[in-house]
């Protein structure tokens, strides 16, 4: 760094002049540093304080036009980098802001306030890991409290556990310690505990109600158990205050894609995408958006521009793959085995790009090649998540011991009455999808999506604060009074409002894996519909063999696995015909594909729905869809697929073992 010069006499005065206005009058301090750059030409504390006047004054690009030379001469000045990144992010030059920021702290690690910038700006561009570096180290640069040093590190570090024991300790010595309570709820987020996130980071708000990193927090934790609406209000207060922060409206884009507003996020995607042009991710989440949105053109484009900006990003190529409708060139296939085979190549870009190239070769015709790279896939998918299959099995078991004929009668008058709801629930890739698409083209029925709030209120019953806790679900429903049972209805009703866009009477709430929560949802929501998509085992396993899921698919990594989750799903679905006869309406995809108008009309006899012809045309129905089939639903239905998995029989040996009885039997339940 080159030396500034010592202030001396009324140099010093002015320069201290200029430093008081530019907290509350950035014109006065602008004025002042034009006066000292006049008798000291090119002094670099004043320039300074002229181009953070400037930015202050709202006009970052003449800020970012005073401030580029300055740092350009003082390339180790970390002030003048600092604020040139923070001039450039508010002229909308998000990647040139990531620059400057990255160069401040390089020079000086301490700099909280550019590691907090750094950190909305890499959450801006769909960049998390690294954002959340970047957040850790702001924590620790943040806290100045010597007691609090060692568990900043700790956080930065990742050692999670030290870090607990250390502000717990701290916090029963100082309960009101705002800067700790919002550490210890970074810790339970880490934890994937965001409930005790959110509730700390509500305590941390009621005492201090102008932190705004913690309302920041709090809006992400309140995301990840989605609970978007209240995210929602907490995002806009922080944008009230700073509304060009890349972050918060990266935030706010991803809230509005989870409650179907659509429209919404793709022009918060657009905007962020002139600051960040260059962020492969962004495009990447912008190209969701329009897949879900029908915007099947342009959603190429988004993902052909990712890949092109990140070659070895494996999810731009799965995500094309994913379309169904994409067939890729020899040189696209060429290009996915050269990065395979890449050794440095990380774990997560690996499985996605034999996701793809699985898909690619099954295209191709090349069954054999295809199968490895899908079983390779699955192998790298399955070495890092974490599924017990016997705690679904178990979990099925105790379910069908306590909902028996008896309790259902004893409570036949708990639960909310409304009948809005109707629920599509199975296995993923049943074609749940597609009587969705269906019954959505009914003029009293609206689509939604799959939604996450039987499984969250399942959780919430539960009661488990880690993985090995034991779940007081199901067994708990049977202590709960009628005023409460009618209660969960009621909050399944209110945390889905958000998600109704029309005056339709009834919304689909197509979660598959909510076959799993019957009992709960026939209790709580007595008059709702529920409808069970069932395709052949084989069909249907393979089919999601073949699929990378997003999340909460977990079973279906391995062939084994996913032939015992089937096997259990028909075994419960069997349990439920028995003790509530005639409650579930089964729709099997071969029979939808062999006569559709006879199904169409056995299912909007079930729903109490007249028939319309719209339902026969559900191709033409242009509603949003936020599911892989999301472009197959809107062609025609094809008998194609029906049996694709014929292809690959020779390879199929786990499965069909797995599934034993089940498969030979269907489409009845095997006997006992």
């Amino acid at each position: 760094m080159t030396t500034t010069p010592e202030p001396a006499g009324s140099l010093e005065v002015a320069l201290k002049n200029a430093a008081r206005f530019l907290a509350t009058e950035p014109r006065l301090a602008r004025e002042q540093a034009e006066e000292i750059l006049r008798s000291v030409p090119g002094h670099p504390i004043a320039t300074l304080y002229l181009g953070v006047a400037h930015c202050r004054a709202g006009d970052p690009r003449a800020a970012a036009a005073v401030l580029q030379p300055l740092a350009e001469a003082h390339p180790d000045w970390a002030p003048a980098h600092h604020e040139l990144g923070l001039a450039l992010g508010a002229a909308g030059q998000g990647e040139a802001a990531v620059g400057a920021l990255r160069r401040a702290v390089e020079i000086n690690p301490e700099l909280a306030d550019s590691w907090r910038a750094l950190a909305d700006h890499l959450h801006a561009a769909a960049d998390p890991e690294a954002a959340d570096e970047a957040y850790s180290r702001y924590l620790k640069a943040s806290t100045r409290d010597p007691r609090l040093l060692e568990a900043g590190a700790a956080l930065c570090d990742n050692r999670i556990g030290v870090a607990e024991a250390l502000l717990r300790r701290h916090l029963k010595q100082l309960p009101t310690d705002v800067a700790a309570i919002r550490m210890l709820a970074e810790v339970a987020a880490r934890l994937g505990r965001y409930g005790d996130a959110e509730a700390l980071l509500t305590r941390c708000l009621e005492l201090a109600p102008g932190f705004t990193a913690a309302r920041h927090n709090l809006a992400m934790a309140l995301h990840r158990q989605s609970k978007e609406p209240e995210a929602l209000a907490q995002v806009d207060t922080l944008l009230v205050a700073q509304p060009g922060n890349p972050g918060y409206r990266n935030l706010r884009a991803a809230i509005l894609v989870r409650i179907g507003e659509y429209e919404d996020a793709i022009r918060l995607y657009e905007g962020l995408l002139a600051q960040y042009p260059r962020q492969a991710k962004l495009w990447l989440s912008y190209g969701h958006t329009l897949k879900t949105a029908g915007r099947q053109a342009d959603c190429l484009v988004a993902y052909r521009k990712c890949s092109a900006l990140a070659p070895d990003l494996g999810e731009a190529q799965w995500s094309l793959a994913n379309l169904k409708t994409v067939r890729f060139a020899p040189a696209d296939i060429e290009a996915m085995q050269a990065q395979v085979a890449r050794p440095e190549l990380g774990s997560e870009d690996r499985l996605h790009f034999h996701f793809a190239l699985g898909k690619a070769l099954e295209d191709e015709r090349d069954y054999a090649a295809s199968f490895r790279h899908y079983a390779e896939a699955n192998r790298l998918r399955r070495a890092e998540i974490h599924y017990d299959p016997e705690e679904t099995t178990d979990h099925l078991r105790r379910s069908r011991a306590l909902f028996s004929r008896d309790f259902f009668a004893e409570r036949a008058s708990y639960g909310a009455t409304d009948p809005d709801p109707v629920f599509i629930v199975g296995l993923p890739r049943s074609g749940s999808t597609l009587l969705e698409q269906i019954l959505a083209s009914h003029s009293a029925v609206e689509g939604t999506m799959e939604l996450p709030d039987i499984s969250a209120m399942a959780r919430a019953l539960g009661g488990k604060q880690k993985r090995s806790d034991p779940s007081r679900y199901p067994e708990n429903l049977a202590e709960l009074s009628a005023a409460e049972i009618r209660g969960l209805g009621e909050q399944y009703l209110a945390r889905t409002r958000v998600q109704r866009k029309t005056t339709a009477t009834f919304f689909i709430d197509k979660m598959p894996n909510n076959f799993v929560h019957l009992g709960l949802i026939h209790l709580a929501l007595p008059k709702a519909r529920i409808i069970d998509a069932r395709r052949h085992p084989l069909g249907c396993c393979f089919s999601g063999y073949k699929q990378h899921f997003a999340r909460g698919q977990n079973f279906t990594y391995s062939l084994e696995e996913i032939g015992r989750y089937y096997r259990d799903y028909v075994e419960l679905m069997h349990h439920f015909d028995t003790v509530l006869p005639g409650r579930v309406h089964r729709v099997f995809y071969e029979t939808v594909v062999e006569d559709m108008e006879g199904e169409v009309r056995r299912l909007l006899d079930y729903c109490g729905l007249p028939f319309e012809d719209a339902c026969l045309r559900f191709f033409e129905n242009d509603r949003a869809v936020r599911t892989a089939s999301s472009e197959q639903v809107r062609q025609p239905i094809y008998r194609e697929g029906l049996e694709q998995w014929r292809a690959y029989e020779p390879w199929l040996g786990p499965l069909k073992s797995a599934l034993g009885t089940t498969l030979t039997a269907y489409p009845e339940m095997p006997l006992a």
